[in-house]
C-alpha cells in the first residue's frame, strides 16, 4: 500500500509542477489552484507513505524529477541533451541503489 500512495504523491507533484508552468507566475487562477491543490495532495500522500516506506526511498524517488524533465521536452519544447539524459539516468541509478540498500530501519 505504501508504494501505491507514493505513486499518487508523485503523480500529484508532477501535476502540480506542470500546472505551475501553465500558471505563468501564478497570474492565471485555474493553473494556480491546481498547483496548490496538487502540492497539498502530494504532501498528504507522502506523509501516509512514510508510515511504511523508508524516507530515503520514498522522498519522491526521483521519478517526479525525471517525469518533469520528460514533460518539459514533450509539452514545452525544452531541449534534451546529453547532460540532461545523464542527469535522468543518475537519478534513476540513485533510486535503484537506495532500494538495494536493504530494508533495515
Amino acid at each position: 500500500m505504501g508504494y501505491l500512495t507514493l505513486a499518487g504523491a508523485i503523480a500529484a507533484e508532477v501535476t502540480a509542477t506542470t500546472a505551475m508552468k501553465y500558471s505563468h507566475g501564478f497570474s492565471r487562477l485555474g493553473p494556480s489552484l491546481v498547483t496548490a491543490l496538487g502540492y497539498l495532495v502530494s504532501f498528504l500522500l507522502l506523509a501516509q507513505t512514510l508510515k511504511t516506506v523508508q524516507i530515503g526511498t520514498a522522498y519522491w524517488s526521483g521519478v517526479g524529477t525525471a517525469a518533469i524533465a520528460v514533460l518539459g521536452l514533450l509539452l514545452f519544447g525544452e531541449g534534451l541533451d546529453t547532460v540532461k539524459v545523464a542527469g535522468i539516468l543518475l537519478i534513476i541509478g540513485g533510486v535503484v541503489v537506495l532500494n538495494l540498500g536493504g530494508t533495515s530501519h
